[in-house]
């Protein structure tokens, strides 16, 4: 991706902001901020942790946004004052997409990525302290030449340890030109497959775990469609078209953002029905 889109470029915070003001004013009731590395916003001018102060910057101009969401950031740059102004702003939503592409270390260093991980845990660690309902994303590559059955395993451990909410993940697949096409130790198309299909296995309970933890719960939903008796949205917990849904008894608008009692749970979605509350438990 660096090679085709070539160095990242920060937009001014000022072009950020009017973006925002204009979609609220439009009806907006969530924005994604996401970039090929969302946590290295600013770097490119010399600002080592600069989202932060978009984030404020955004708030502060469209109060009356409901969700900012972040998306697409890495543990390396994810600094304490990001994770406490997420945490001190109810608008942001508890929520972060990290795509960590492996558990072990010396898969990570083939692959040319930070293989520090237990770092990594001990920001999941940090991020579950001040923000104990959060949600977390990750996505993994299965297959990367060279990985033994012994890496891939210790992948299974790391993802069981870190109970994450919503995994995705893919098999390797060769590109001409790339460095790691040219590794040795390419496996089998079917070993890929298969060490893919353990993966989402393993998560699938994992997942249907941390989605049974919400029965109970009050959850602002933004709606997103509804037909048959029934519509469909997301709580904060779900990032559009990536995550799961939230199944809501009744045709409701589209467009609205309803509190839903959480009352039955699945792998990928949760299911309920709109109660009468001026809030919902997520909102601090």
């Amino acid at each position: 991706i660096p090679t085709i889109k070539g160095p990242a470029r920060s937009r001014p915070v000022a072009d950020v902001v009017s973006d925002a003001r204009t979609l609220v004013a439009q009806g907006v009731k969530e924005i994604v901020l996401i970039a090929q590395d969302t946590t290295a916003y600013g770097r490119d001018r010399g600002q080592n942790d600069a989202l932060p102060d978009l984030i404020e910057a955004i708030l502060e101009a469209t109060p009356e946004l409901a969700w900012l969401r972040l998306m697409y950031t890495y543990p390396q740059h994810i600094s304490p004052r990001l994770i406490e102004t997420m945490a001190r702003h109810p608008q942001v939503c508890h929520y972060l997409d990290m795509p960590l592409q492996h558990g072990h270390p010396d898969v990570l260093r083939r692959m040319r990525r930070p293989h520090d991980v237990d770092r990594v845990c001990r920001l999941i660690e940090d991020l579950r302290a001040a923000m104990p309902d959060i949600a977390l994303r990750t996505a993994f590559i299965v297959g990367y030449p060279g990985e033994t059955e012994a890496e891939f395993e210790t992948l299974l451990d790391f993802v069981t340890e870190m109970d994450f909410d919503h995994v995705g993940a893919f098999t390797y697949s060769p590109e001409a030109g790339t460095p790691a096409a040219e590794l040795p130790g390419q496996l089998p198309a079917e070993v890929k497959v298969e060490r893919y299909e353990r993966l989402m296995a393993l998560q699938q309970g994992i997942s249907l775990e941390r989605n049974r933890a919400q029965v109970g719960r009050t959850l602002d939903v933004l709606l997103e469609g509804s037909g048959d008796g029934l519509s469909v949205g997301r709580s904060y917990r779900d990032a559009p078209e990536i995550d799961g849904l939230v199944i809501v008894t009744g045709e409701l608008p589209v467009g609205e953002m309803v509190p839903v009692r959480i009352e039955e749970a699945m792998a990928y979605d949760l299911a309920g029905h709109v109660v009468e509350t001026k809030t919902a438990e997520h909102i601090q």
